[in-house]
């Protein structure tokens, strides 16, 4: 339901009506909008009790009635931020713990009783969970007001902080669904805990003064530039310097710490400043973004510099709306912090912003809360509460978009995006006929070196490079994602451009057991990142903007820059550019260590995702002693959905290191399975672990080698089988004509960096510490006494000593690998002597060290042991039988034991704590089409399931038949998910080769097009 900008205002009321208005602890914005609503509730003649840990300030600066009451209680605490940038997603949950949740009996006792005590006649909140339950104990109605909701923001960082968090998410969705409906402000979030919606305007403060008055008063002359700093606060540590600014400019800082010493060209506000009158007054503002300053900067037409935070998921959707209306120009935090904003001031007051919709949300929503509060019924009440909190829960997961797969995306998505009109993802993969793009790129583009091999996304990716050579030529009318803008000015289509594929991949057997050594079978899928890449001379590269003025500041002429656009951020928090001096990657002469690096990219979540393509520049200087000399253009694409389990970052990591060593004279021999960097020679294998490197020491993921070899080594239509120790290739095993292998993605972010993966690594490499101990101390009792060659224990001889297996407790005292342990020896002499679980302190005391290169040990953290042991030791033993039954006679026993393996597998990750509601739905789903009477009765066509890659949610991989039926109970498993849920899962399906066998591309803009 939505309520026109346009209506009859808030009458005075005749009956004389009492709000209860709680308000969220997160920030001033939240203050600052309730203002705005409950002025217009007390003109209309009623009492209003706010509920704020905010200044009293915020609310008695704008209103002066005493029909306004402020009740100074804390109920939520937001998200707790480190500075003006940095969210901390631990300490908000815990904070969150503290505030709303050990309290909570009490809490609910005490508000009930106070709104009976004052007679409320509606609960208002923006956005406290806890006041909707309150209101519900009470008897009372509730409404909320608000554009996010926390189950949305705090589920990520559950994913984060570990599964003993996670009843906090469900306890706030389950809050929220006492609510009667949300009146729901422009740029919202997905929302589905709620009942339903009522959309209205932006809320806004009114102006009170002229743009002339306020800069009279501060003293500002007219032809004065002045740009508004306004973060709540500033990053810590921060100096602000007079050569920040342009020539001629002022900066108005707002939240000044009361010693802070400003440049003669800042200005420091007094803290109760009204900040829209100075808004209005200035030319542009720099801050970060949330709902109070991108509403206002809308509505007074104020361009907006803002700086992304880390970890706040309201931010992509406020920013697609600012940037849709064009009143928005990014600056990455670098620039931010080391006073680069020259570039970026300057294309802010070249903008016209040109949003035109309403801005009187707040008298809106308070008619709304008036005639809800004298009996009207807004609500359709069209879904049950059950099926919303289902809803809120899975849907609270699923927060990043997939590229190019629009049909995937859950309604909640395209209904927040057809609001401003907006497609998100990749702008590239509207997939037309292949004969029709195979002309086109043809036209487009000479190929120099290599075959597109006829992949349709290849050919797509071809056509959408030639599109941005177009861009120039569109003309300013027409609006474009800033990813396309940035990617339209990285080329020089004189010269030649190399094109590499990496595929995604589908964890068939293995899994989380390969960093344990086991043998693990890997399909490629359809699913890929292309990675375009283009090396300049530094004379002749194109810079941005603000790579050039970082240059000009530093008065040195051209030097070697890297430049890359990643596609598919707009509805994720991750910035859509990154560059840096190639220079930085040196310390002195030599490469920069990894852990440097490692901190290098994490200085800026928004950008941390560079870390995987940029690593790859670092590595081969490192490893390989490369140099590079010339400045480098990336372009990287994927259509590899990202956190659920199919090697998202293997296939960008992959793509990238093939294209910077083919973009420097590698010459690809797949036959051989060789390549050649200038005088270096690199197999698909060595490039997969050069990957695995960038993930491990500079992304900081734990993860095994087996993502990067499927993905460098792969072919369609065949599982890689690898032995991980570290990363021995078997061969390729065929999937015989009659098997066929899906994923099913659950909608739960998987993350291999998340902290239960990583805990149950830890757990199975103490594990193994532990069988070592063990198997040496038996040694010990057994072998020969150093006082006599012939004494020996208990009077046994050598050979009694053989019976005993000296020698295999010789190689267990020396495990390299967990899977070279087998079961029954596991079984016989170690599993009943693993702890269940130990505390890391405890272990350390005992055994001084894990030997994992990639994990710490947390003294305070207790680690399972028996399972994370146990797992991979029985998983090699099941992908062994699994490969040796691929190749047997095709039969219903073939199957069924293919199936019963998968289906092990999935329950030994569960046991393990990887587990997720979302996957085993997914596995129960297809255990129930196995057992139906109607697969009884057609001789079954599905016949196993199992989680895959690193757990904790992500992707489901399905056996079955390969037949017709068998897609059609695929599909029936997807709609009964989405029943159960409310979310559509991604089905992958198909196959394709890997970068090995792609190769490259070596291509240039035919010269009939350049003159166009």
């Amino acid at each position: 339901m939505r309520i026109d900008a346009e209506n009859d205002g808030v009458s005075a009321s005749r009956n004389h009506l009492v709000f209860a208005y709680y308000v969220t602890g997160h920030g001033f914005g939240h203050a600052t909008r309730v203002v705005e609503v409950v002025r217009h509730l007390i003109l209309a003649g009623h009492d209003v009790h706010v509920v704020t840990g905010a200044p009293d300030f915020v609310f008695t600066s704008a209103i002066e009635s005493p029909r306004l009451f402020i009740r100074k209680v804390l109920l939520d605490c937001g998200a707790v931020q480190a500075d003006a940038l940095t969210v901390d997603r631990l300490a908000s949950l815990e904070k969150y713990s503290e505030t709303a949740v050990v309290p909570r009996a009490k809490i609910l006792e005490t508000e009930a009783e106070w709104l009976n005590s004052i007679k409320a006649d509606l609960v208002v909140s923006d956005v406290v969970p806890v006041a909707c339950r309150a209101a519900a104990d009470a008897g009372i109605r509730s409404v909320c007001v608000t554009n996010f909701s926390w189950d949305f923001i705090y589920a990520e960082y559950v994913m984060a902080a570990g599964n003993h968090h996670r009843s906090i998410v469900w306890q706030i969705a389950e809050d929220y669904s006492h609510c009667e409906f949300l009146i729901r402000l422009p740029g919202y979030c997905p929302m589905p805990a709620f009942r339903d919606v009522i959309d209205v305007p932006l809320v806004v403060r009114r102006l009170y003064k002229s743009r002339k008055e306020v800069r009279k008063e501060l003293g500002i002359g007219d032809d004065v530039k002045v740009v508004i700093l306004n973060f709540g606060g500033q990053p810590a540590g921060w100096k602000l310097k007079e050569e920040y600014l342009p020539s001629g400019w002022l900066c108005l800082v707002c939240g000044g710490s009361d010693g802070q010493e400003l440049p003669p060209n800042f200005m420091k506000l007094a803290k109760d400043v009204y900040t829209p009158d100075v808004m209005a007054a200035s030319d542009c503002m720099l801050g970060k973004i949330g709902y109070g300053t991108v509403s206002e900067a809308l509505a007074y037409k104020l361009p907006f510099v803002f700086v992304r935070r880390d970890y706040f998921n309201e931010e992509p959707f406020l920013r697609n709306m600012l940037e849709y209306y064009q009143g928005g120009v990014e600056m990455i935090r670098r620039d931010l912090l080391t006073g680069h904003w020259e570039p970026y001031l300057l294309r802010a007051i070249s903008l016209k912003p040109c949003y035109e919709g309403g801005i009187n949300g707040g008298e809106v929503a308070a008619h709304i809360l008036q005639e809800t509060a004298i009996g009207k019924n807004w609500a359709s009440d069209k879904l049950s509460g059950a099926r919303r909190l289902r809803d809120a829960i899975v849907l609270g997961y699923q927060l990043q978009r997939v590229p190019g797969r629009d049909i995937s995306i859950p309604e909640w998505y395209a209904n927040a995006e057809s609001e401003l009109g907006v497609r998100g993802g990749s702008p590239t993969f509207q997939i037309s006929e292949r004969s029709s793009l195979v002309k086109s790129f043809v036209e487009d583009f000479e190929i120099l070196h290599g075959d597109p091999q006829g992949l349709s996304d290849t050919m797509t990716f071809l056509k959408s490079l030639a599109e941005l050579d177009s861009f120039c030529d569109s003309g300013p009318e027409k609006r474009w994602m800033r990813e396309r803008k940035a990617a339209a000015g990285l080329f020089n289509w004189k010269e030649d451009i190399f094109v590499t594929r990496a595929p995604g991949r589908l964890d068939v057997m293995g899994g989380i057991a390969d960093y344990s050594g086991s043998l693990v079978l890997q399909m490629p899928i359809r699913e890929a990142c292309h990675v375009a890449i283009q090396r300049n001379h530094p004379s002749k590269h194109r810079l941005w903007k603000q790579v050039q003025a970082r240059q000009h500041a530093k008065g040195q002429g051209p030097t070697p820059v890297l430049q890359i656009v990643s596609y598919g951020s707009e509805l994720s928090n991750r910035g859509p550019t990154f560059d840096m001096d190639l220079s930085d990657f040196m310390d002195g002469d030599k490469p920069l260590s990894y852990e440097k690096a490692k901190r290098y990219f994490a200085q800026d979540p928004s950008q941390k995702w560079a870390a995987y393509v940029a690593g790859a520049i670092l590595v081969l200087m490192t490893e390989l002693d490369v140099r590079f000399e010339d400045s480098i253009s990336m372009l990287v694409c994927s259509t590899v959905p990202e956190g659920k389990g199919v090697s998202s970052s293997a296939s960008v990591e992959v793509a990238s290191m093939s294209a910077i060593a083919a973009a420097h004279e590698m010459v690809m021999d797949y036959a051989a399975y060789r390549t050649f960097l200038v005088e270096l020679t690199i197999s698909p294998r060595d490039l997969a672990l050069l990957c695995q490197k960038v993930e491990n020491h500079i992304v900081g993921a734990p993860c095994g080698v087996m993502d990067q070899m499927a993905s460098a080594c792969g072919e369609a239509d065949k599982l890689l089988a690898m032995v991980c120790q570290p990363a021995e290739v078997l061969g390729l095993v065929e999937i015989p004509e009659h098997i066929r292998f899906w994923g099913i993605d659950s909608g739960i972010r998987h993350s291999v960096g998340g902290a239960d993966y990583g805990s149950v690594r830890v757990g199975a490499f103490m594990g193994r510490k532990m069988i070592k101990s063990v198997a040496s101390s038996a040694l010990s009792r057994l072998l020969p006494s150093a006082n006599g060659l012939n004494s020996y224990p208990s009077g046994l001889s050598p050979d009694e000593l053989q019976d005993e297996g000296v020698d295999l407790l010789k190689a267990e005292a020396s495990l390299d690998y967990l899977c070279n342990l087998s079961p029954h020896r596991y079984d016989a002499r170690y599993a009943k002597l693993l702890p269940e679980s130990i505390l890391g302190e405890t272990f350390l005391e005992n055994y001084v060290d894990h030997n994992d290169a990639v994990t710490v040990i947390d003294p305070k953290r207790n680690y399972g042991v028996t399972a994370s042991a146990r797992h991979p030791i029985y998983e090699n033993f099941r992908v062994k039988a699994f490969k040796a039954l691929l190749t047997s006679a095709s039969s219903d026993e073939q199957l069924t034991s293919l199936g019963e393996l998968l289906y092990q597998c999935h329950y030994s990750y569960g046991a393990c704590g990887l587990g997720s509601d979302g996957t085993d739905r997914l596995v129960q789903l297809v255990q129930e089409k196995q057992h139906g009477k109607s697969s009884k009765h057609d001789d079954g066509t599905l016949y196993g399931a199992k989680i895959t890659g690193g757990g904790s949610g992500g992707t489901v991989c399905v056996i079955g038949r390969n037949c017709l039926q068998s897609s059609q109970q695929i599909l029936e498993i997807q709609q009964r998910y989405k029943g159960a849920t409310g979310y559509l899962p991604y089905v992958f399906e198909g196959s394709s080769p890997g970068a090995g066998k792609f190769g490259y591309l070596r291509i240039r803009r035919r010269a009939s097009t350049l003159e166009l």
